[in-house]
C-alpha cells in the first residue's frame, strides 16, 4: 500500500481537526518524552550532577522535529517501547551540538521515566483545552437555562409522558454534569506527577550517577524529584509508581465520566430533537447534516459525534484501570497496554468536549412545540397534583383510583382530563378550581427555584 502511514482521524470524525487531536498526536508525544529528558538534565545540573552548558545543549537539543517519529516506532518493535530508541537517536543530536554533553543523555534514568513523565505532559496539555471547551459549554448551557427558566415542557420517564418540568432546568441539569466533569478534570490535572523511579523504583541509577560527580547521597533523591516536578510544572510524587498506575487509572476515570456526561447531553438532545417531537434543533451550517440519499433529511450530527466519544471512552478508560494489576516493579504487557487507550480516551474526550460547544451555544430551542406536546395527554400529566388535592377529602388510596379511572377514560375516549373529572359526582372542586389544577403549565413545582439554586451555586 502506498502514501503516508498516519491516522488523520478518517474513522474517528470527532476528534479530527480539533485542538486536542495536536496535542495527543505522535509527534506531540515524541515532543513531551524530549521533554522530559530535557528537564530531567536541568534538574540535574541545578544539583550539580550536569554541567549547565550540556543541560542547554540537551534543551536545544531536544526537539521533535530533529528526529524522524516513524523509525523511533519501528525501532520500538525490537525493546518494546519508543524511549530507548529516542535516546539513542537524542544523543547523537546532542553530540552534534556539544560532543561532550552527550554523556549526560538521560543520565541515570530508565524509559519509563520518560515515557510516564512525556504521558503525564500530554494529558496535561490535552487537558487544557477539554476543560476550557467544558466551561464554554457550561456558560452556553447557563444561559438556555436562565433563558427558559420557566419554560413548561413534558418530563419524560421510561420514554413516556410524566409530569411536567421546564427546559430551563433540563438545560440546568446538562450543565451541572459539565460542571461536575470540569471539576473531576481539573483535580486530575492539578496531580499529575512526574515519573522517577529508576530501573526498579529505587531511584539508585541517579544515585549513582550523583556519587560519580561528587554530589551527597543526602536527600539527594527528594531534591532532584522536587527540581524535577518543577522543570516540568507536574506534581511530585509521594512515591516511584511504575507499578502503581493511581495516576493513569484516576485520569482514565475522569475522561470516562466527562465522555458519559457529554453524552447524556447528546442522548437529551437526539430524543428531543426527532421529527415528531421537534422540540430542540441542532444548529445548522453548510452541508452539514446532509445525507447522501435523501435530499430532505438533516441529520444530528454534533450529538452524533458525542454519542459516539460517549459509547467508546468508558470501555477504552476500563482497559487502563485494569492496567492497575500490574505485576512486579515494573509490568511486562500491562503497562505498554496503557499508552494508545489513553490516547484515544484523550482525544475522543477532547474531540466531545470541542462538539459540546458547538452544540450548546447554537442549540435551537421551540418552546411552541414543547407547549404543543404537552397538551398531547390532555392535563393527564397533572394526574398527581389533583390526587394531593382530592386526597384530604377523598382519602388517598380512593383519590389514586379516581384519578387512574378518569385517566384511562380520558386516554381512551380522546377527552381531556378536565372534561372527566368534570363529570365526577361532588368532586369538590369548582370548574375554575379544576381548571387551573389541570394546566400542566402550572405543575412544574420547583423547577425555576431549582434552575436559580444551581445558576447561584456556580455563577
Amino acid at each position: 500500500m502506498s502514501g503516508p502511514l498516519i491516522d488523520a482521524g478518517l474513522l474517528s470524525p470527532v476528534r479530527a481537526g480539533t485542538p486536542v487531536e495536536a496535542a495527543v498526536c505522535d509527534t506531540a508525544w515524541l515532543q513531551a518524552m524530549l521533554d522530559a529528558e530535557a528537564a530531567l538534565a536541568r534538574a540535574q545540573a541545578r544539583l550539580g550532577v550536569v554541567p549547565p552548558a550540556a543541560a542547554e545543549a540537551i534543551t536545544r537539543a531536544a526537539r521533535a522535529e530533529r528526529l524522524d517519529v516513524r523509525a523511533l516506532a519501528l525501532a520500538a518493535r525490537e525493546t518494546a517501547n519508543p524511549v530507548v530508541g529516542l535516546v539513542a537517536a537524542l544523543k547523537e543530536t546532542v553530540r552534534a551540538l556539544d560532543p561532550e554533553a552527550a554523556e549526560y543523555v538521560h543520565r541515570g534514568s530508565t524509559s519509563q521515566d520518560v515515557f510516564d513523565t512525556g504521558a503525564m505532559l500530554v494529558a496535561r496539555r490535552a487537558l487544557g483545552p477539554i476543560r476550557a471547551d467544558l466551561h464554554t459549554t457550561a456558560d452556553a448551557l447557563a444561559r438556555l437555562a436562565a433563558e427558559y427558566r420557566d419554560t413548561p415542557m413534558a418530563g419524560r420517564t421510561l420514554a413516556l409522558h410524566a409530569t411536567p418540568t421546564t427546559f430551563g432546568l433540563k438545560a440546568a441539569g446538562w450543565r451541572q454534569l459539565v460542571l461536575d466533569a470540569a471539576r473531576r478534570l481539573g483535580t486530575v490535572d492539578a496531580a499529575l506527577p512526574v515519573s522517577l523511579g529508576g530501573a526498579a523504583g529505587t531511584l539508585a541509577g541517579y544515585l549513582a550517577s550523583a556519587a560519580l560527580s561528587g554530589t551527597a547521597a543526602a536527600a539527594y533523591t527528594d531534591r532532584l524529584v522536587a527540581a524535577f516536578a518543577e522543570e516540568t510544572g507536574l506534581a511530585r510524587p509521594v512515591l516511584p509508581w511504575h507499578a502503581l498506575r493511581s495516576p493513569v487509572a484516576d485520569l482514565a476515570s475522569a475522561l470516562a465520566f466527562t465522555a458519559g456526561a457529554l453524552g447524556k447531553l447528546a442522548v437529551d438532545v437526539q430524543s428531543l430533537a426527532r421529527t415528531e417531537v421537534g422540540e430542540v434543533a441542532e444548529p445548522t451550517g453548510p452541508g452539514r447534516g446532509r445525507s447522501s440519499a435523501m435530499p430532505h433529511k438533516r441529520n444530528p450530527v454534533l450529538t452524533t459525534l458525542l454519542r459516539s466519544a460517549a459509547i467508546q471512552v468508558p470501555p477504552t478508560a476500563s482497559i487502563l484501570t485494569q492496567c492497575l494489576v500490574s505485576e512486579d516493579e515494573r509490568s511486562a504487557g500491562g503497562w505498554h497496554a496503557e499508552w494508545q487507550p489513553l490516547r484515544e480516551c484523550l482525544r475522543l474526550t477532547g474531540g466531545a468536549a470541542h462538539t459540546a460547544v458547538q452544540l450548546a451555544q447554537g442549540l435551537r430551542v421551540r418552546p411552541e412545540r414543547m407547549q404543543e406536546n404537552l397538551a398531547l395527554t390532555g392535563s393527564r400529566v397533572s394526574a398527581e397534583r389533583i390526587v394531593a388535592v382530592l386526597a384530604p377529602r377523598w382519602g388517598g388510596e380512593a383519590a389514586r383510583k379516581l384519578l387512574d379511572d378518569a385517566s384511562r377514560e380520558a386516554e381512551e375516549t380522546g377527552r381531556s382530563l378536565t372534561e372527566v373529572l368534570r363529570d365526577v359526582p361532588d368532586l369538590g372542586l369548582d370548574p375554575a378550581e379544576l381548571a387551573r389544577l389541570c394546566d400542566p403549565a402550572g405543575y412544574t413545582g420547583a423547577a425555576g427555584p431549582l434552575v436559580d439554586r444551581a445558576l447561584r451555586a456556580h455563577p
